[in-house]
């Protein structure tokens, strides 16, 4: 099983489990089928355009901006698996291999243990108090059930609170456990170094995908100009950038890390600094490879560049053509009610 432990910035790191193959129907807990059964109903309520005052769309929407304070250390550890009798006796045996895989250049392998640790110890307190006063105050959610229409919002935003303190909880028992066993294998990944540094090198999703891979030698002087900001590690400097989830994701096959790591990118981004200092650490850090000056994305031939401004008026013409389309069936709908009534 493989474990990603992800410098956001310096100092602050999120781990991410890669998900064990989805059981068959038949072999699936209650617990997944209700979890699953949540999500399709979540996701059918972010599209649905029917319900009176559009009361499902709007819960969508500021849940989903409640779901996103929700500190991405937590989200982390939902995502390891829970410690079962017969996973536990299979670590204890050596029958599984876990490796835990890092960008070697911007995580030194020494600091492993002590961030794994931390991550795996930290929390486990607090989500388990977290938990208890989520379970206490589930029956006094009770009266709004009385609320005609919509569902018992509060009553289901607490349960899962109690679900999500619950799975990482077991996450962090997991981790705590894997430790004692002196697992998982740290595994420097060159992968995850190249994807660090041509976020660090170049400003767009587009032109890292775009460019050639980054040599060894422009990974070490991006590596020593990201050490150098930090001011002998007296300062958080960020190392990964919002839109390079989706490209870290791809590399490795895993679609659900994309979004844990651009949450958490976000949060880190929001705590440390102002947008003023991270675009010029940015900037700094675009030059460390180039020469005179010049920015890693200056000293990209012609032909690549000219393909990336074709994608992005592509891109900005589907847009115009989807808003376009958006406006019209608006248009439509509300033609459609004020006949209806």
């Amino acid at each position: 099983m493989r474990l990603f432990l992800l410098p956001i910035s310096t100092r602050r790191s999120l781990i991410y489990c890669e998900k064990i193959h989805d059981k068959a129907p038949k072999d699936r807990s209650i617990i997944d089928k209700v979890t699953i059964k949540a999500n399709e109903t979540w996701a059918a309520w972010e599209k649905d355009q029917k319900a009176i005052w559009d009361w499902k769309k709007k819960v969508t929407f500021y849940g989903n901006h409640a779901l996103k304070r929700i500190p991405y250390e937590e989200w982390g550890l939902k995502t390891l698996p829970s410690l079962t009798a017969q996973r536990r006796q299979a670590i204890i045996d050596g029958k599984e291999k876990y490796e835990v895989m890092f960008p070697g250049r911007y995580l030194k392998e020494d600091k492993l243990p002590g961030i794994l640790e931390k991550l795996a110890k930290e929390r486990q307190l607090m989500h388990r108090s977290k938990l208890m006063w989520s379970v206490i105050i589930m029956p006094f959610t009770a009266p709004f059930m009385l609320i005609p229409v919509i569902p018992n919002l509060p009553f289901f935003y607490v349960l899962y609170r109690a679900y999500s303190h619950w799975t990482a909880l077991r996450g962090s028992k997991f981790l705590e456990f894997l430790l004692k066993h002196n697992l998982p294998k740290p595994t420097s990944s060159l992968a995850l170094d190249e994807a660090y540094t041509a976020g660090l090198m170049y400003p767009t999703r587009q032109l890292s995908r775009a460019a050639p891979k980054p040599t060894e030698e422009q990974a070490d002087e991006v590596a020593r100009v990201v050490a150098q900001q930090t001011n002998n590690d007296t300062e958080d400097v960020m190392v990964l950038q919002r839109w390079n989830g989706k490209l870290i994701a791809e590399q490795f096959h895993l679609p659900d890390m994309e979004v844990e790591i651009e949450r958490a990118v976000e949060q880190v981004e929001k705590s440390i600094k102002s947008k003023e200092e991270l675009m010029e650490e940015k900037l700094e850090l675009e030059k460390a490879t180039g020469t005179a000056g010049e920015r890693a994305q200056d000293l990209l031939p012609d032909h690549i560049t000219e393909k990336i401004h074709e994608e992005a008026e592509h891109v900005a013409e589907e847009a115009k053509k989807q808003a376009e389309q958006g406006v019209k069936e608006a248009k439509v709908d509300a033609a459609e009610k004020k006949q209806g009534n």
